[in-house]
């Protein structure tokens, strides 16, 4: 007898739900009856207009043509973000997605280049960085193949509608089979021997049976909270920042490939640019600042005319207890929320669904697969919450309360452990598979002032290397690179202009 799950049922729609169903229906063919439950009376978040390099293996995997999907959602591309008056008011860097420099020595590139730093003999370190080259000087082409090429050094993600994704994915769905179901749900049904989820009832009635129940509800957690009461973790004391008024507005120019993320007096303000518009929001924590005042600061810091009325989001940084239990696993907001400083939204959902398609069970539910899902995505909810809590907490600002706050807050002893590790010889620490690697924790630590007593030691011993020279080499490279790429507004004409919406 076949073990294989006969009705996978996704209760939300929104991106969490949507990307989903079509990572599944393309995961599993047909094999499986596929349900998604939404209401059009519930609105989405639809923040999560910024994203990392990782989304486009995820639309690549379920075949996702990239064209296609940036004509569909009005996408551009992302070369990384810049970070404005986050270590000091007037000090601004950026978090780039590829690597600093080029290699040419046993030594890392950016062991080099710090040393020479510390000495007073190198500029900043983006100066030696492509993505920075690009973005600095608004262009864009894709990487080159040639890895002897600086133009391979670097990556990127996509700025984009994320309700127009939604809606893109939801056509890719249901033409892979999956069966979308209008309605709100009123309850759910346990079973009454497991505490298995059974089915679910909508407010008219409807009951809808399952073997799997993937909560994509939200904030809410309707399954995985109010059915199965899993509890919450709040990191709200590591990252205070509880709300969020965001805004659309017209486009005034051409298209940055870049984020922008600027610190305001109680939170950050966020910088979105798209085909058709600009998004804007700004986060910030309601102890420190009324939500009528954030909304105020935000309507006065537009690049153009407002298209919409203003959006407020409330939210309680943190994750479930245990984002997989019994028949139930959560994905999106109701497994957890970490803010979108780092635009990790919808990062979080794409490992959700890539980590349990590498654990799908069947029909026995073993619970060692959900033990296993709930260690690996825990330590992913971590790992990204403490490079959050470090652009916080690296801060010399004190001219308002959350920065003081922030600034003397007790931090994880994880995040304590590789501070203190570069702080004393210039090594940054980071785990097999964690998302950020070695370019994003040096962008934050010199972009925010911690700077290493030294440089790691084996740059002294590598006296024959001539490291001034290379460096030039680099930075001119980069130069000549940039130059030769068009703008990203002409890429974007001749490569994937905007579906009309």
């Amino acid at each position: 007898m076949s073990r294989v799950l006969k009705n996978v049922v996704i209760v939300g729609g929104g991106s969490a739900g949507w990307m989903t169903a079509a990572a599944l229906s393309s995961a599993a063919g047909r094999s499986t009856k596929i349900t998604l439950i939404e209401s059009e009376t519930i609105g989405t978040v639809g923040v999560g207009e910024a994203t990392i390099p990782p989304i486009r293996y995820f639309n690549q995997r379920i075949g996702i043509d990239e064209q296609t999907f940036l004509r569909e959602t009005q996408g551009s591309f992302k070369l990384g973000i810049e970070f404005v008056d986050w270590g000091k008011k007037g000090d601004a860097y950026f978090h780039p997605f590829g690597q600093y420099g080029a290699e040419f020595d046993f030594v890392p590139f950016y062991h080099h280049w710090m040393k020479e730093h510390l000495a007073g003999r190198a500029g900043r370190l983006e100066d030696y960085c492509m993505a920075w080259g690009a973005a600095e000087a608004g262009k864009f082409s894709h990487p080159s193949r040639d890895r002897g090429k600086i133009q391979s050094t670097f990556d990127y993600a996509y700025h984009f509608d994320a309700v127009l994704y939604a809606a893109f994915l939801r056509r890719f769905s249901e033409e892979r089979g999956v069966v979308r179901r209008e309605g709100r749900i009123s309850n759910a049904s346990l079973h009454p021997e497991n505490g298995f989820v059974r089915s679910v009832t909508l407010e008219d009635g409807q009951e809808i049976e399952g073997d799997l129940f993937i909560d994509c509800s939200g904030f809410r957690g309707l399954l995985i909270e109010d059915a199965l009461h899993t509890g919450y973790e709040d990191w709200s004391h590591w990252l205070p920042c509880n709300r969020a008024v965001a805004v659309p507005c017209a486009k005034t120019g051409p298209m940055a490939p870049y984020t922008r993320s600027t610190a305001r007096e109680a939170g950050w303000q966020w910088r979105i640019p798209l085909q058709h518009r600009t998004g804007n929001g700004y986060v910030h924590c309601d102890a420190f600042i009324s939500e009528e005042e954030a909304t105020k600061t935000l309507l006065d810091n537009l690049d153009g005319e407002a298209l919409a009325d203003v959006r407020t989001l409330r939210f309680t940084t943190g994750r479930r207890r245990k984002f997989w239990h019994r028949n139930v696993v959560a994905i999106g907001l109701s497994a957890g929320f970490m803010e979108p400083l780092e635009s990790t939204s919808l990062h979080l959902i794409q490992y959700g669904i890539m980590r349990l398609l590498a654990l799908f069970p069947d029909a026995d539910m073993s619970p060692l697969l959900a033990q296993e899902y709930n260690r690996l995505t825990q330590q992913e909810y971590e790992r990204v919450r403490d490079f959050l809590v470090l652009h916080y907490h690296a801060t010399e600002r004190r001219d308002t309360e959350l920065w003081r706050y922030c600034a003397h807050m007790e931090i994880p002893d994880s995040l304590k452990y590789k501070i203190d590790q570069f702080r004393n010889y210039g090594m940054v620490v980071a785990e097999d598979g964690e998302l950020f690697r070695n370019p994003s924790w040096l962008a934050v630590y010199f972009g925010q002032n911690i700077v290493p007593e030294r440089a790691p030691v084996m740059t002294e011993m590598r006296t024959g290397v001539p490291v001034a020279e290379r460096l030039a080499q680099v930075k001119a490279a980069i130069g000549d690179a940039a130059n030769e790429m068009p703008s990203h507004e002409d890429f974007m004409a001749g490569y994937a202009p905007a579906a009309q919406v």
